[in-house]
């Protein structure tokens, strides 16, 4: 069934869990949609995970038009949310919604993602009037990483928790279908998920949140260096991936590979024809 805007409310209505996994290619894509996730986000977290940055920040309007391009083309019922990068939509309310637009018309996406409470209120209203669902983004926002001193666990104080709620309740207001909440403590989130009427998806906070969501290589053990707490590790594939890339490298140096059943045959005749020449 294909997964929308309304499908995904009725899923917190019902109480039935929201998945979301992140994707940046076609064939991953594809595999996580002919396994039913409800929706695939195309994280600006491609900047580390596929492009090797050391944070979000660098990732370009054109990263992620090529990216959610290919991640659209694999997702067939998976509801595609692109996120939109730093600075493309924090200058002013024009240049949000062009960039939206950009995300969904070339693209494909069938949503965008921005970062921020209050203070991007009035871009979340114009891109949806516009005809463009939004999701949200509170709690520890990768784009503010600089201004939060680094990745940390947000709302723990109560002036910040407050904060956190009003915000949420703000983007709501504003036209947010939904709002992904990131490294907050749990029983926060599960007060904003209660008191929110549309879906809050979960990343490190908890799950008294509607849905979770996952970075894709936290989740097959494809990260290297520190995992966030909240990771968990459903499947190692960066121990499948070793072992198979070591068994070419020895079956390529010892001769057994290619064999002979990987290989296209020719008349003798032929051969020897060309070998008189």
């Amino acid at each position: 069934m294909k997964n929308t805007v309304a499908t995904m409310l009725k899923q917190k209505q019902s109480g039935e869990k929201i998945t979301m996994l992140t994707a940046y290619d076609y064939t991953t894509a594809r595999i996580e949609d002919e396994c039913g996730v409800n929706s695939i986000l195309v994280g600006d977290s491609l900047g580390m995970t596929m492009l090797g940055y050391d944070t979000t920040l660098p990732v370009t309007m054109e990263d992620m038009i090529h990216h959610t391009k290919a991640v659209s083309r694999g997702a067939e019922n998976a509801f595609v949310v692109a996120d939109m990068p730093f600075m493309s939509y924090q200058t002013n309310v024009y240049d949000a919604v062009v960039n939206a637009g950009r995300l969904i018309k070339e693209g494909g996406a069938s949503a965008v993602k921005l970062e921020g409470g209050a203070e991007v209120c009035e871009q979340i209203r114009a891109i949806v009037d516009s005809s463009i669902p939004v999701v949200a983004h509170l709690g520890l926002t990768p784009q503010s990483v600089n201004a939060f001193g680094g990745f940390r666990v947000q709302g723990k104080t109560y002036d910040r928790a407050k904060q956190i709620l009003e915000d949420a309740m703000k983007i709501q207001e504003a036209g947010a279908f939904a709002v992904v909440l990131e490294c907050i403590p749990a029983k926060l989130a599960a007060v904003i998920s209660r008191k929110l009427l549309i879906p809050t998806i979960g990343i490190g906070a908890g799950k008294g949140c509607d849905g979770q969501v996952l970075v894709l290589q936290d989740m097959l053990g494809l990260t290297t260096g520190h995992t966030p707490k909240f990771a968990k590790v459903f499947s190692d594939a960066g121990e499948t991936f070793r072992k198979g890339f070591k068994a070419y490298i020895e079956e390529v140096q010892n001769g057994n590979f290619p064999s002979e059943e990987h290989t296209f045959t020719i008349d003798d005749s032929i051969i020897e024809k060309l070998q008189e020449e």
